[in-house]
Formats: structure tokens, C-alpha cells, sequence
């Protein structure tokens, strides 16, 4: 296991390059960089998402000296004094190379558009999008997997067909629609006010009492977690029920049972082992969704600064170091959560060889 742990974690590296070198390459190709976007707001033009690749392809395809002139006729002086502040005054070789070395040393360099570096930023964020999806990772593991296992041994039964309408909402309504109702009929005053609208804490947290600060967390939290929560439960569920299944028709099952042991015995003594190895394999994958793809839509409705909402801004302004650096961190973290779920594997079943992959 260890030479598969140092196998791994020396292609951590490897895969950070390659992820470090498209995004260099997104940064000289696409359309609607920084610097094209600050010269639309100079002339008062349109800067929405999509009027920044329009325009932004206009001006590298008008004339003029410089590639970023428009039909406005921005000054010269302004066009190279805009270069050299977003970095595109340097040869690229000698920006790949600056890029190399800062990205090593976790320096992502400063947002264009707001005045702290990424690492700020990505910190001032962070504990939004991790208690996010931290607890909505944790909660639908505590509801899938007991749900997933009584629907194996259940199978068939009035309860597998009730729960399994319920699986079928979840997976099919989206998300966002969940958030939507909840926020009508609990925080939108239409129906009931019970929780917060808006943020993660509310503005005088800071002179709260410790207890007070804990309700004031919770209460602000409750409504974004169900809604994930409700949006995520069903696959694992399935998942868990299906590899139950699975395993409860192979033959040491029979055997098992041949020899008189009972079926909690075969449940939790055999069957659980081999069963828990699918689940485990996609708790990294389920915790990444979670922090940065699910909480998006989530960290948008609920008003959260989290990472997803943080990306999805500087997406719309082509801020680059924040996209990369948020995008390079998620990679980092998603390789790590990687290896600590066949670190799991190895665990939860001793047999599995690792080193002979």
C-alpha cells in the first residue's frame, strides 16, 4: 500500500500541470479576456456574459495597431497601460514560466476586479461552501445508506415501493425548485417565517452569545442543506440498495445461511463489507459535487458568498486568477479526496491490492 500511496501522490503534480497549462492556454485563446472586458466599460458598452465573447472577438478581429482597439478608438496609451496591469505586457513563454512558479507556490496572484489577492478571497469563501456541503454530505449518507440497506432487505415489500416514490421526487425534481418552495412557504413571510432569508449568520452575530451564535448558524443553514440534501439522497440510495442486492444473491450468502447464522449475522457479519465498497468509492466524488457544482444554484438562491457563487462571478468578469485559482484548489482537494477513499477501500477490506494496479 505504500508504494501505491507514493505512486499516487507523484502524480498529484503531474495532473496540477496539466490542469495549469489549459488554463494558461484558455487565458491566451479565449475571447473576452480582462482586458477587452475593461475597454467594453470604457466605451459604455454591453458587459454580460454573453455580450463579453461577442465583443470581446470584434475587437481582436478590427484593425488598428493594437488587438484589443475597437471602432472606439481607446487610446494606445490606455490599451498598453491595461496590458500591464492584468500581466499580457510579457512574452508568453515568461508568463507560462511566472505562472509555473507562483501556482507552486500557492500564489494565485490578485483578483482584477477586487482588491485581495485570491487566497483571500478563496479563504473568506470557504467556510460557507464546506459547511454546505460537509453537513450535506453527512446527512445524506446518515439517511441514504439505512434507507438503502431496509430497501435490500425489504425488497419488494409495501415499504421498498413507498420509499421508492420518494427516491423518484428527489431525483427527478431539480434542486433549485426545492429551494424555491422552501423559501415561499418557510422564509419568504407568504406562509410561515421560520428561518433566515439571506447569508450564512446574521448581521449582529458578532455580539451574540455562544449559544445564540449556534442557533443563529443552524437556523441560517437549515433551509440550503435540506435542499441539497433532498436533491442528492436518491442516488445513493439506489446506489446502496443495488449493491445489497447484488451481494445478497451471490453464494457465500447461501452458505451463510446453510450454516445457521442469522440474517443480521449475514448482513452486517459478510454482506455489509463487499456491499459498503461502491459507497465508499463515491465519497469523494459526491463531497467535490457538493462543494462545488451542487452548492452552486444554492449559494446563488440563499444569497452565499461560498466558492461556487465566487467562481460564477469571476467567470462573468474573466477575473482568470480567481477562476484558476479556485478551479486549481478544487483539483488539489478532489486528488487528495481520491486517495483517501482507496485509502477507505483498503480498509474496509484488507484483500483489496492496490499495488498490484
Amino acid at each position: 500500500m505504500r508504494n501505491y500511496i507514493i505512486k499516487r501522490l507523484l502524480l498529484i503534480p503531474l495532473t496540477l500541470l496539466g490542469i495549469l497549462l489549459v488554463n494558461f492556454a484558455i487565458i491566451q485563446l479565449a475571447p473576452g479576456g480582462p482586458v477587452e472586458h475593461t475597454l467594453a466599460k470604457y466605451r459604455g458598452m454591453n458587459v454580460d456574459a454573453t455580450a463579453q465573447i461577442t465583443s470581446g472577438a470584434e475587437m481582436r478581429m478590427s484593425g488598428g495597431e493594437s488587438a484589443y482597439r475597437g471602432a472606439g478608438g481607446v487610446p494606445e496609451e490606455l490599451v498598453k497601460e491595461l496590458e500591464k496591469q492584468f500581466g499580457f505586457d510579457k512574452p508568453v513563454h515568461e508568463r507560462l514560466w511566472k505562472m509555473i512558479k507562483d501556482y507552486v507556490r500557492f500564489d494565485f496572484g490578485r483578483s482584477y476586479y477586487q482588491d485581495k489577492s485570491v487566497l483571500e478571497l478563496i479563504a473568506e469563501r470557504m467556510p460557507v461552501s464546506v459547511s454546505l456541503g460537509l453537513w450535506s454530505t453527512l446527512i445524506i449518507y446518515l439517511i441514504a445508506i439505512p434507507l438503502g440497506i431496509k430497501k435490500a432487505v425489504c425488497d419488494g415489500s409495501k415499504f421498498d415501493i413507498w420509499t421508492s416514490f420518494a427516491v423518484i421526487i428527489g431525483s427527478a425534481i431539480p434542486v433549485f425548485l426545492f429551494a424555491v418552495f422552501l423559501i415561499v412557504f418557510f422564509a419568504g413571510g407568504t406562509y410561515f417565517s421560520w428561518f433566515p432569508l439571506r447569508g450564512l449568520t446574521s448581521d449582529n452575530w458578532a455580539d451574540l452569545s455562544w449559544g445564540a451564535k449556534i442557533i443563529d448558524y443552524f437556523r441560517h443553514i437549515t433551509l440550503p442543506v435540506i435542499a441539497m440534501v433532498i436533491g442528492g439522497f436518491a442516488s445513493l440510495t439506489m446506489l446502496t440498495k443495488n449493491s445489497f442486492l447484488d451481494e445478497l444473491g451471490k453464494q457465500y450468502v447461501l452458505t451463510a445461511r446453510a450454516k445457521g447464522l442469522s440474517e443480521r449475522q449475514v448482513l452486517y457479519g459478510h454482506v455489509f463489507r463487499n456491499a459498503m465498497l461502491l459507497v465508499i468509492a463515491g465519497f469523494p466524488s459526491m463531497l467535490i459535487k457538493m462543494l462545488f457544482t451542487g452548492a452552486l444554484l444554492i449559494e446563488i438562491i440563499f444569497s452565499l458568498n461560498g466558492l461556487g457563487l465566487l467562481g460564477y462571478e469571476a467567470i462573468l468578469t474573466r477575473d482568470y486568477p480567481v477562476i484558476f485559482g479556485t478551479l486549481y484548489i478544487s483539483a488539489l482537494l478532489g486528488l487528495v479526496l481520491k486517495l483517501i477513499s482507496d485509502i477507505t477501500y483498503s480498509l474496509v477490506d484488507p484483500r483489496i491490492n492496490f499495488e498490484a494496479r
